[in-house]
């Protein structure tokens, strides 16, 4: 399928609470190198620049970021920054916090709630922002994110988070939030070769009219370090009746799975930014999708 003219509004929209997205967003661990945020080759900063750009002119309005999204030379938040600001009206800027790195990039403990405003802070600081539109609490293995999850609240009502969401969760985690404060979005790691043991989450969040927006949902076992190379028949059969690549047929599959469920997958390519966005616009049969669902029901 031809890539050139098909923009992001082609996947549809959904809200983050008042903040109206496009379904198909960018995901901006992968623009700061070779190995996302772990240590590798810095990115070239004006490629990355310039993907940015592009994806905002594609009509992308629905960025992932985070202030320990970071490599050797390159910080994603900084590079949003550069590319972006100021910032368009629609342009909704999620970001995330949690995990902790030091400035050598290293993995610190996970922070405690009284530390969560500092990251706050430094993600405002990093984006030039007075407030951000949608924070999410990424779990770090705790059984009960209820004293995180309040902290952020607290923050919110000072007026320098608009929107809360949650990261890494399972239910009960979910309905933990959502007796502190509103969650707009559940960010969990999800697609076509998950778990389906992860479907549940993805299911409430559906009933209670909550985005999910899973991430890695081209990767598989690639993880942070990209789109997987490994394809099922299935997908490969799929991809060839429609003129796509396998990657567009599981972003495609993904945003199949109901209104509320949004993808955000993030590349350093424009080539495959624009392969990216144009799969918004793939429109599975209802034979596929019953081929797809039965792989996926199949998986883990």
């Amino acid at each position: 399928m031809t890539s050139e003219t098909i923009t992001a509004d082609a996947s549809g929209t959904w809200r983050l609470g008042d903040l109206p997205v496009h379904r198909l967003g960018f995901g901006a661990m992968r623009l700061t190198g070779s190995a996302a945020f772990h240590h590798g080759t810095p990115s070239d900063r004006a490629r990355s620049i310039a993907v940015l750009r592009k994806a905002v002119e594609l009509g992308v309005n629905h960025i992932d970021t985070a202030a320990f999204y970071f490599s050797a030379l390159r910080s994603a938040n900084e590079l949003i920054n550069t590319a972006l600001s100021p910032y368009p009206d629609d342009l909704v800027i999620v970001t995330k916090v949690g995990p902790h790195r030091d400035y050598s990039g290293e993995w610190a403990a996970s922070a405690r709630p009284d530390q969560l405003r500092g990251h706050v802070e430094e993600n405002l600081r990093q984006l030039g922002r007075d407030h951000l539109d949608v924070v999410n609490l990424r779990r770090m293995r705790q059984d009960s994110i209820a004293e995180h999850f309040g902290a952020l609240a607290e923050l919110r009502e000072a007026g320098l988070i608009r929107h809360l969401g949650v990261s890494d969760v399972e239910p009960r985690h979910l309905e933990e939030a959502l007796a502190i404060a509103p969650v707009v979005c559940v960010q969990n790691r999800w697609g076509l070769d998950a778990n389906p043991a992860a479907d549940e989450v993805v299911r409430i969040c559906g009933e209670r009219g909550i985005a999910f927006v899973p991430f890695f949902a081209v990767a598989g076992d690639a993880g942070a370090l990209g789109a997987t190379a490994s394809h099922d028949d299935e997908v490969l059969a799929v991809a060839r009746a429609h003129g796509a690549t396998p990657a567009q047929i599981r972003l495609a599959w993904t945003l199949h799975q109901g209104p509320h469920v949004l993808a955000i997958p993030g590349t350093g390519n424009p080539d495959h930014l624009a392969e990216n966005v144009a799969a918004g616009a793939i429109r599975l049969t209802d034979d596929e999708l019953t081929r797809l669902n039965a792989l996926h029901a199949k998986a883990g």
